[in-house]
């Protein structure tokens, strides 16, 4: 990750935080947009014949009872490696346009990820949970 994308993003969650006038907020999102490399067809809810072979390759991850989505928990030493990682993964969201529902007390991390547009788990989400494990890989 370059200073540049470092920056876009908290000029974007700054920006948005500020309520700043239209024209920053639609710039920095632009510039996020811009670099983002996701097709279209990543936004395409998974049969249940792919959820089921992603799945199997994607260690630490569970689908959730009730809902189209997979979930891990991450645990690090303290929270200043829980927000490191949850900052690395906010970085890759941006750039990707795909974010994750999360949350952090302390040192855990808990990660849900479903395609919303989708309606359920897509490419993007199986795509966002190999980039969390190469961060953390799964130690049972």
């Amino acid at each position: 990750m370059g200073i540049n994308e470092v920056c876009l993003f908290f000029l974007s969650a700054f920006a948005y935080k500020a309520k700043k006038p239209d024209s920053i907020r639609y710039n920095s999102i632009v510039l996020v947009a811009q670099q983002s490399s996701w097709g279209e067809s990543m936004g395409i809810r998974l049969t249940t014949q792919e959820r089921m072979a992603h799945l199997g390759g994607l260690e630490g991850w569970q689908l959730v009872e009730g809902r189209d989505a997979i979930a891990r928990r991450f645990v690090f030493d303290d929270f200043n490696a829980a927000f490191g990682f949850m900052g690395r993964v906010a970085l890759y969201a941006e750039k990707h346009g795909h974010h994750p529902e999360w949350t952090n007390v302390w040192n855990r991390v808990d990660v849900t990820l479903s395609t919303h547009d989708a309606g359920g788990l897509s490419q993007r989400d199986i795509e966002m949970a190999r980039f969390m494990n190469t961060i953390v890989p799964f130690q049972s």
